[in-house]
C-alpha cells in the first residue's frame, strides 16, 4: 500500500521525536577533546520522510535503511559538536 506522506506528518513525527531525545553533548570550552561516542541529533522532517519512502517501498532490507539514517545522525551530531568548540574560541577572541 502506498500512503501519501506529507510534510505535516513528518513535522508532527520529527517534533514528538525531539522531545523524546537526549540532550546534545557539546563542549563547554574551545580546548575540550571530542568525545569518542557525541550521541545522534534528533529526527529531522526529511529523515522521518525519507525513512517512511525507503521503508515503505521495500527495496533494500529495513536494517539497511535503519543502519544508514544511524550512521549520518551519529555523524551530523559530530559535525555539530565540531561547530560548536570552534565558535567557543570564536566567542573568546572577540
Amino acid at each position: 500500500m502506498n500512503w501519501p506522506v506529507t510534510t505535516a506528518t513528518c513535522a508532527i513525527t520529527a517534533a514528538q521525536a525531539k522531545i523524546r531525545a537526549p540532550a546534545p553533548i557539546l563542549p563547554a570550552t574551545q580546548n575540550d577533546p571530542p568525545l569518542a561516542d557525541p550521541g545522534l541529533i534528533g529526527f529531522t522532517v526529511a529523515e522521518i520522510k525519507r525513512l517512511f519512502i525507503l521503508v515503505t517501498r521495500r527495496l533494500l532490507p529495513e536494517t539497511h535503511h535503519l543502519h544508514w539514517t544511524w550512521w549520518r545522525r551519529r555523524h551530523q551530531a559530530r559535525a555539530r559538536w565540531f561547530h560548536h568548540r570552534t565558535r567557543l574560541g570564536r566567542d573568546l577572541q572577540i
